[in-house]
């Protein structure tokens, strides 16, 4: 039987890359100052309803719970982070930074860089309103992606503001309920026929297209650049970018590669009335979401990688049975220092003993013999060099580390 579709089983060489991920993110988040945090998986139905309205429930794994409850799976952590802090704010400083890694659910058709399940990197600030917290999340992104080997020739951060956007629009005469509609057009901009954006956008499409042309950074954006400092060469004004989702506010942004074969790696802005809506405490906020599914296959194209290595640092081999539980004496004391050792769990021949300690992928073999252990010795093999030495046992230990 096979997984569900659009999930994923973890064997240990997959694991290890989701693993990789998460130290990178959390050790960058870390050092940013930023404190880890988690909700529940399974949250109110009506949660996403107030973000998102009505129509986000047929995207969601959603159903009545044994207390006849309406819930969902969550299918993304603003909206729980929103709960969170309205109910605890004031047990924190402000402005708070927090992070968390949630897995995700969204009931979407499958593509590349998209599943139906997806842990994801949430960094968001709560609590201040100037351009210098907009630098450090997009900071916080890039050192991340610096982090994994991937510099301004992979990457770019695509940068724009809603706020540009919603004077030039008013300025043209659109009222504020169409503005919504305008947004969609041009979030969709690159994904349309440019005929289907004029006629959505209809007469004001000329300058609609040409104000999306811009490139050069200013008012918040200018600030921004000049608070990224060298970090903004990985950065470029882009008007397209504006983020469908009806709740940004401000400087809106997204990490593309730049070969522009992936889908968007990350993204975010300023949702400064979000958690008034959901939280019900009227708070300035901003924040960014980056998933495993794209970013790995961005590593992949790029040979980012890290090979897979088990860890394992010694495997015991047994040469004489008669010696099995004097060995596992050793074993034990050779984990309690701190190394990773294996053995074979029943009696087989030598021989089969190394084919193991190569496939699991040992740096050394201890071998337990007849000749040596009386001496209070055991031998030591390199594996990779093919180097033997007799060693003390009470020195084992130092010897592999």
């Amino acid at each position: 039987m096979n997984a569900l579709p659009g999930f994923r089983d973890f064997y240990p060489e997959t694991l290890a890359v989701r693993r990789y991920l998460f130290d990178k993110w959390r050790t960058t988040a870390i050092r940013y100052g930023f404190r880890e945090y988690d909700g529940p998986p399974l949250e109110p139905l009506d949660l996403y309803r107030l973000k998102s309205g009505d129509e986000i429930v047929k995207q969601l794994y959603n159903f009545i719970d044994k207390g006849e409850r309406e819930v969902a799976l969550r299918p993304e952590m603003t909206p729980t982070l929103a709960r969170m802090v309205g109910a605890g704010h004031r047990n924190y400083k402000k402005p708070i930074k927090w992070f968390a890694i949630p897995q995700l659910f969204r009931y979407e058709k499958q593509q590349r860089g998209r599943l139906r399940e997806h842990f994801q990197f949430n960094a968001d600030i709560i609590g201040e309103t100037d351009v210098g917290a907009d630098a450090e999340l997009i900071a916080l992104a890039i050192d991340t992606m610096r982090s994994l080997g991937l510099a301004e020739q992979d990457v770019v951060v695509r940068v724009s503001d809603r706020r540009a956007w919603h004077r030039f629009l008013t300025g043209l005469g659109i009222p504020d309920e169409q503005l919504y509609t305008a947004f969609q057009a041009i979030d969709k901009m690159e994904r349309e026929p440019v005929e289907q954006t004029r006629a959505k956008l209809g007469p004001v499409a000329d300058q609609v297209l040409e104000f999306a042309g811009q490139k050069h950074p200013k008012d918040e954006l200018g600030q921004l650049f000049a608070q990224l400092g060298p970090l903004a060469k990985f950065c470029e004004v882009d008007f397209k970018i504006v983020r469908g989702l009806a709740y940004y506010t401000g400087i809106v942004w997204e990490i593309h590669d730049r070969k522009g074969e992936l889908r968007a790696v990350a993204g975010g802005g300023r949702y400064d009335n979000l958690l008034k809506l959901v939280g019900g405490v009227d708070l300035p906020a901003l924040g960014f979401g980056m998933g495993d599914v794209v970013l790995t296959e961005l590593l992949k194209d790029r040979g980012l990688l890290p090979a897979y290595n088990a860890g394992l640092d010694c495997f015991v081999v047994i040469a004489d049975e008669t010696l099995r539980l004097p060995a596992l004496q050793m074993i034990h004391g050779l984990r309690e220092a701190g190394i990773s050792v294996d053995y074979a769990l029943a009696s087989d021949k030598v021989g089969k003993q190394f084919q193991l300690a190569a496939a699991l992928g040992a740096r050394f073999a201890v071998v337990v013999g007849a000749q040596e252990w009386p001496g209070g010795e055991v031998k030591v093999k390199n594996l990779a060099t093919g180097v033997e030495e007799r060693v003390a046992v009470a020195e084992v230990a130092k010897k592999i580390s």
